[in-house]
């Protein structure tokens, strides 16, 4: 199970309200038989406008990433979906990373919402999910956008094992303050409380994977025809983002545009995140 017990998940999802009450929009929310699980999905904007699926990233969920792009519903009907297996409203069942599972699980809840010409837009895990899905079926989908996406490249293991693994083991352990600090600096550019909170419950409370992750094929690669834009982050530790461009660069021909959020860690800032989500508006057919 993903959770360890339900006042985990009590205080997860009581997280998870707090940070939706916050956004102050309207929205509906739908869940979502599929074959993997049930998923939970936060639909926003007007459904007469183009559709764009919102992936948000590992230990993550579909309000805090609303939270991040709060114009895209002006412009398109915003999609985020709460990823199987994370602290958010959909199942617990963890899918295998090296499968085609977590594509075909996206693909079905697109298929499930009725969507067609898909804005895909995927952050993090969000973007491995999204690749998995072009991988399977990239029939509904129209273009895609990754920020600091997994699945291109892996950085430096030593680094990210004395950065962020060894202080999250023992915040894990320990419920040591000093070390989810270390965690969050290493990782995000800037935060707030809430994502302070969040993420500590989110460890303290849930089973994370900490399997290897895998890296995509330049066959794979070479076989999507969708256009791709990247935004890498320059100082990203778990997947570096010059490393990152230089790769997508040599793989990906449909690779349309490449940005380097310069001096962002893995998780852009308020700033980056607004150039990021400008560039997703401009791009609206």
């Amino acid at each position: 199970m993903f959770f360890k017990s339900k006042e985990g998940k009590e205080k997860i999802i009581t997280l998870y309200n707090q940070k939706l009450d916050e956004l102050n929009i309207e929205y509906s929310e739908k869940l979502l038989e599929t074959k993997f699980g049930v998923t939970n999905v936060i639909i926003t904007g007007d459904t007469r406008k183009p559709p764009l699926v919102l992936i948000h990233g590992t230990g993550g969920c579909a309000p805090q990433i609303l939270d991040s792009f709060p114009n895209l519903a002006s412009k398109y009907c915003v999609y985020a979906v709460d990823v199987l297996a994370q602290p958010n409203k959909s199942a617990e069942n963890r899918l295998d990373m090296k499968s085609l599972d977590y594509g075909k699980w996206l693909i079905e809840v697109i298929i499930k919402l009725r969507l067609k010409n898909v804005a895909l837009v995927g952050f993090s895990f969000g973007g491995l999910i999204s690749l998995k899905a072009l991988e399977f079926n990239e029939t509904p989908i129209r273009q895609v956008f990754l920020i600091a996406p997994v699945f291109i490249v892996n950085g430096n293991p030593l680094v990210g094992l004395f950065k962020m693994f060894i202080p999250l083991k023992k915040f894990i352990k320990t419920n040591n303050q000093e070390s989810i600090l270390k965690v969050m600096n290493a990782l995000f550019s800037e935060f707030d409380e809430f994502a302070l909170a969040f993420m500590s419950t989110t460890f303290q409370y849930c089973n994370m994977d900490f399997s290897p992750l895998p890296i995509i094929s330049k066959q794979t690669a070479k076989n999507v025809k969708i256009p791709i834009t990247l935004f890498a982050a320059e100082k990203d530790i778990m997947f570096p983002g010059r490393k990152m461009i230089k790769r997508a660069k040599d793989i990906f021909p449909s690779l349309e545009e490449a940005f380097l959020l310069e001096g962002s860690k893995h998780v852009p800032n308020r700033k980056d995140f607004e150039v990021i989500e400008n560039s997703i508006i401009r791009s609206v057919k």
